[in-house]
């Protein structure tokens, strides 16, 4: 501490002292450099200052100079020295044992390093480096008058860092991936005739390719245009922005909704918003959690403290250490992404309860997907209090998702659009709008997208067929891969991890599904997961047809084969990884039981095939289209014509599923 509060004294002189962080300082001062041991980092750095680094080596030559006599003293004059302080050495003691001798050869190497760093920073340092942010740029220029002037050099320093990526495989490859309307999940690469099957998207029930939502951002894009025409606050907030933030404020039946212009966002800046505002917030965060959670938390400037993922005594042990009355945020998400495991909710909110903490639940991977409204996994806890409130959007007492302080949602999955948003109390939310920059002053959503948004989360409220025929479809796959021995990460979820465990392997085996069979499943690798832990993340779609599924796993089994990647058994042999292959694992239950997903009642949506139609719901297509007469008038050209019957939860008529009407699988 004496150290950083000599340094502080100076802070007001020199611009880098100024500008580097007190923790940042404090590391410097009281780590050692590696090169020279007797030297402290900082002051490593300081002899490349034109300032300091001459004054540091004036100063060795002080500290040689008094430690000169001790160096060279002979041991009469040592043994002097001991008797005048009171020291009496043990027979047999060697000098380099004296205290005195040993600061002084101390001293000698700090001054000898000294010289050596001021020595090695002059050879490697040019003008305009010793100049830049210094307050003595003349002093600068004259101690290097001789030396050739150079910039820095910017491009080398890109490919070095690229270079990184390269040789750790963690660089990343954008494939050219164009969606077919008309036949998704088929798209087409950079060659448009080069067809393929997408079995990655996150399109998870195709709604980017639903008539009743391109139907509706035709009629909305002919009478609005394109833009939005600027941000909230100036010119870009309309009667769909209002309309969608009602929409999703009853889905979660929530007094209030804000939308972003993407969930990245609204992470972002209600995270970091939040944490800058409330005074002495603590984060309490799970450690799988979205990068955009973490860099939200880290922008807000709060305290962050990480629990390991899903492990609830981790989190009360750690929620137990702060009083009740510390404001604390438990942020957490429904679905994780990449290894398809859900986080328990319900209990994560008694320990909310009970620590005095708010909970910020991410939904991304859940909306459109669970629930008897597509509400998350939040409303799927409580499917039946739900199934019966129907379209009510008020809070249901007691309930988990009435529980949840704040939710988060995309657009851009489940709903097949883009956009994010927050749903909680109407003073959370204006708080959020009036302090939030990310919200504030970035553009705000086009009219067309905002309407198309809103068209899928209305259509998915009223009709469940879509999101139990993915269902069906993920419990599919995975029992094709297990029979298989294809190493599936387990989980209760929609999503499929096939675990490869190597970063090059994974690459090439997206890359050979993709060129050898006209199959597009990207690989993720890290940062995204833990190294040692690459995986395939597969998403099937109610679109996929049997056949489509069928060339999928003979791909992934030849691929399997031919690379060599190791299988369930073999994981199973060194103890498991990531979840797969692990001793006594307890087998995973699914979110969806068979009762909600209609097997029991024989109402279950069959897999499509090919050349087969889509379902397209008459009931939630006409409740969907209702949503914007007032704006876009009556519809002049009407979709196909609709069967009577519906497959929503909340038709009086019996559930049954319609008849297919017009969109191509």
């Amino acid at each position: 501490m004496d150290k950083l509060s000599s340094v502080a004294r100076f802070k007001a002189l020199c611009p880098y002292l100024g500008r580097t962080k007190a923790s940042t300082l404090r590391t410097l001062c009281t780590s050692s450099s590696r090169r020279y041991p007797s030297l402290s980092k900082l002051t490593a750095k300081a002899t490349k200052c034109p300032v300091m680094g001459p004054a540091l080596v004036t100063r060795s030559g002080q500290i040689a100079q008094s430690a000169g006599y001790a160096s060279v003293a002979g041991v009469a004059d040592m043994q002097a020295i001991h008797a005048r302080e009171g020291i009496f050495t043990q027979p047999g003691a060697n000098i380099a044992e004296c205290p005195h001798a040993a600061a002084a050869r101390k001293a000698a190497q700090m001054a000898e390093d000294l010289v050596k760093a001021k020595q090695s920073a002059d050879a490697n340092k040019t003008t305009s480096t010793q100049a830049s942010g210094c307050p003595f740029p003349h002093e600068a220029v004259k101690d290097t008058q001789n030396q050739k002037s150079t910039a820095f050099d910017y491009e080398s320093f890109y490919a070095a860092e690229l270079e990184k990526k390269h040789q750790d495989k963690s660089y990343r490859y954008f494939n050219n991936i164009n969606r077919l309307a008309a036949k998704f999940p088929v798209a087409h690469t950079g060659t448009v005739e080069d067809e393929v099957t997408v079995w990655c998207a996150n399109d998870y029930l195709g709604m980017g390719k639903n008539p009743v939502v391109l139907e509706t951002m035709h009629r909305t894009l002919d009478k609005y245009g394109h833009g939005a025409g600027g941000t909230r606050n100036i010119a870009g907030n309309g009667a769909f922005h209002l309309a969608l933030e009602d929409e999703v404020a009853a889905l979660h039946r929530k007094p209030s909704a804000l939308v972003f212009s993407s969930c990245y966002v609204a992470n972002d800046a209600t995270l970091s918003t939040l944490g800058s505002k409330l005074p002495g917030c603590i984060y309490f965060s799970d450690n799988m959690n979205h990068a955009s959670m973490i860099q939200g938390m880290r922008h807000s400037g709060a305290k962050r403290v990480i629990f390991k993922h899903n492990d609830l005594q981790d989190l009360e042990m750690k929620l137990a250490q702060y009083p009740k009355e510390t404001p604390k945020i438990i942020a957490f998400e429904s679905v994780y992404s990449m290894c398809g495991s859900v986080g328990p909710i319900a209990e994560i909110c008694d320990l909310a309860k009970q620590y005095g903490a708010l909970t910020f639940l991410d939904e991304v991977h859940a909306v459109g997907m669970y629930g008897p409204r597509g509400a998350g996994v939040a409303e799927h806890l409580d499917w039946e209090a739900h199934k019966r409130a129907g379209q009510s959007p008020d809070a249901i007492s007691g309930t988990v998702m009435d529980r949840v302080d704040i939710i988060t949602g995309t657009l851009g999955k489940a709903y097949g659009a883009v956009g994010g948003y927050i749903a909680g109390s109407t003073d959370f939310v204006d708080a959020i709008r009036s302090y939030a920059p990310g919200f504030i002053f970035t553009t705000s959503l086009p009219p067309v997208t905002i309407a198309g948004a809103q068209a899928s989360v209305t259509y998915q409220k009223e009709y469940l067929g879509d999101r139990r025929l993915q269902q069906l479809n993920t419990r599919a796959l995975k029992a094709r891969f297990d029979a298989l021995d294809i190493p599936v990460v387990p989980g209760p979820s929609h999503i499929v991890p096939v675990l490869v465990g190597d970063a090059a392997l994974a690459k090439a085996a997206s890359d050979s599904l993709l060129t050898d069979h006209g199959i597009y499943v990207q690989s993720i690798n890290y940062p995204t997961v833990a190294r040692g832990e690459e995986r395939l993340r597969i998403t099937p779609t109610p679109g996929h047809t049997r056949e489509q599924m069928e060339r999928l796993v003979r791909a992934v089994d030849e691929t399997f084969t031919r690379l060599n990647i190791p299988r369930l058994a073999q994981w199973k042999a060194v103890g498991g990884r990531a979840g797969v292959g692990l001793p006594d694992a307890l087998p995973i239950t699914p979110v969806w039981n068979d009762e909600q997903l209609g097997l029991l009642d024989g109402v279950a949506p069959q897999m499509l095939a090919n050349g087969s139609k889509a379902i397209v719901d008459a009931q939630a297509a006409k409740i969907a289209q209702d949503r914007f007469t007032s704006l876009l008038g009556s519809i002049s050209k009407s979709l196909p014509p609709y069967p009577m019957s519906s497959g929503s939860l909340f038709n009086p008529a019996p559930i049954h599923m319609p008849t297919p009407i017009a969109a191509t699988a």
